[in-house]
C-alpha cells in the first residue's frame, strides 16, 4: 500500500531529501566494496558499522569467499549493532547454483538504546544505497538469522 505522501502525489521535503535527520550519510567505500561481493564474488560477506565522528557508514570488515556462515556470525558484535550483507550461495532442487544476497539489521537486545535508535533511524537511507539485495533480515538474537533462517528464505 502507498503511503499518503504518495498517494496524494507529493513528496514532503524530508523524504525528497533522503531523511536527512534520520540517515547518516553512506562512504563511497562502503558502496564499492558491497559492489565487489555483488558483481565480482570477491567476498563472501561485508559488515558496516556507522562511525558518528564522520556521520556516515563504513565498513568495518570484509570476509573472503571460502569463509563460512559461521565465520560471518561470529564476526558480528555481540552488544553492538551492525549492518551487514551476506552472499548466500545454494543449490536449487533442480540442481542449479544459485546465490542470494541477504542483509542483515543487526542489533542484540543487549545493545544501548542510543545505538539502537541509531541503526534504526539510518538503515533505510543505507539499505537503499545497496541495490540487487534479494532478502532483509531484522535480527536482535543470533537464532534469528541462524543458518537456517537463511536458508527457509532463499529457497
Amino acid at each position: 500500500m502507498l503511503d499518503s505522501s504518495v498517494r496524494y502525489g507529493y513528496v514532503s521535503d524530508a523524504k525528497a531529501k533522503g531523511n536527512a535527520s534520520s540517515g547518516m550519510g553512506v562512504a563511497e567505500h562502503s558502496k564499492s566494496t558491497y559492489l565487489e561481493l555483488q558483481r565480482k564474488k570477491v567476498f563472501r560477506y561485508v559488515i558496516f558499522k556507522i562511525d558518528e565522528k564522520k556521520k556516515e557508514v563504513i565498513v568495518e570488515k570484509t570476509g573472503g569467499p571460502t569463509e563460512s556462515y559461521d565465520d560471518f556470525a561470529a564476526s558480528l558484535p555481540e552488544s553492538d549493532c551492525r549492518y551487514a550483507v551476506y552472499d548466500f550461495d545454494f543449490v536449487t532442487s533442480e540442481n542449479c547454483q544459485k546465490s542470494k544476497i541477504f542483509f542483515i539489521a543487526w542489533s542484540p537486545s543487549v545493545s544501548r538504546i542510543r545505538s539502537k535508535m541509531l541503526y534504526a533511524t539510518s538503515k533505510d537511507r543505507f539499505r537503499r544505497e545497496l541495490e540487487g539485495i534479494h532478502y532483509e533480515i531484522q535480527a536482535t538474537d543470533p537464532t534469528e538469522m541462524d543458518l537456517e533462517v537463511i536458508r527457509e528464505r532463499a529457497h
